[in-house]
């Protein structure tokens, strides 16, 4: 219990015979529930688990079906039982223990409804991530703001979160992307439903005998694929179905204009390569084309910011 409410830990296991009972014998004791999902695991995982520690409750999937859908069996568990705060922790060791009440605390007090933990507030995620992930994790952190509206959270590929049980009773679990980019598309169905997001530092923990199995160049066009559906499926569901929004308005237009200037400039290169005259006028009109879908677009953000403001 913390502050009075029932805390679960869900814990996604895949092949972690190395570091999944180290990391379970560190969960701290004010967790009353330790859900350990393992998605199909063709090491020791599972007996390691077993007998760990007693608060651990071990589910097991016939399938491997990908680290978010071993979240969701979790959050489905904690649902079962009426868990009033659930985080999230990997079965890798990297995500400090230590972190964990802050997370809980905020959630538990009611200030937010969805903690996160963020990598990037210390300052030290850029000598201890490596260069690639860090890189690639920036460009899907942009692409998550500009998706889910939450412009205030950052390090969107961070997994260590907890949330409460009301939120988890009002999101269609089933829907959320199973794999990698689950956190990511989490945070569009958050959006949707207005629940209330927010950061904390976290201290990033690399070299403690962990295995990446992301590719980048596999993940970073997948998930981008995946946030521009959710960006498409936001607008739909909360500027739409549940209220017309001017934004919608703002975006639709400035990514027509910006779309045709686009197309008519690249035109005029082919035509420009292929030895026929373009004229000023046609050059003035590409140009502006480009720039009022690029104010429009702009507009449409701030929109987008100001509506979301409150969700912090």
């Amino acid at each position: 219990m913390y502050d009075g409410k029932s805390v679960a830990v869900v814990v996604p296991a895949y092949n972690e015979e190395a570091l999944i009972a180290s990391t379970v014998s560190t969960i701290p004791a004010f967790v009353d529930r330790i859900i350990v999902v393992d998605d199909a695991s063709t090491d020791a995982t599972v007996e390691k688990v077993k007998g760990a520690d007693p608060r651990v409750d071990l589910i097991e999937h016939e399938r491997n079906q990908g680290v978010g859908a071993a979240i969701v069996t979790g959050y489905k568990r904690a649902i079962a039982e009426e868990i009033e705060v659930t985080a999230v922790m990997a079965a890798d060791g990297q995500m400090d223990p230590d972190d964990l009440e802050t997370l809980v605390q905020g959630v538990a007090a009611d200030q937010v409804d969805y903690a996160k933990a963020n990598r990037l507030f210390t300052g030290q995620a850029w000598e201890l991530i490596p260069r690639t992930r860090y890189l690639g994790n920036a460009v899907l952190s942009f692409l998550t703001k500009i998706a889910s509206g939450y412009w205030h959270v950052a390090d969107s590929q961070s997994g260590y979160t907890a949330v409460n049980l009301e939120t988890l009773k009002l999101l269609d679990l089933d829907r959320i992307y199973k794999r990698y980019g689950f956190p990511n598309d989490l945070l569009v169905h958050l959006n949707v439903w207005n629940r209330r997001v927010r950061d904390y530092p976290s201290r990033p923990i690399y070299g403690v005998g962990e295995r990446s199995g992301i590719r980048l160049r596999h993940v970073v066009p997948k998930i981008s694929w995946l946030l521009t559906k959710g960006f498409f499926w936001r607008m739909k569901e909360k500027y739409i179905i549940r209220d017309f929004h001017p934004l919608i308005l703002f975006y639709s237009l400035g990514m027509l204009l910006f779309g045709a200037g686009f197309v008519l400039g690249w035109l005029e290169v082919g035509l420009r390569i292929a030895g026929n005259p373009i004229t000023s006028a046609s050059i003035v009109l590409v140009a502006l084309l480009v720039i009022s879908g690029l104010q429009l677009l702009l507009f449409a953000m701030w929109f987008d910011m100001e509506s979301n403001k409150e969700l912090r």
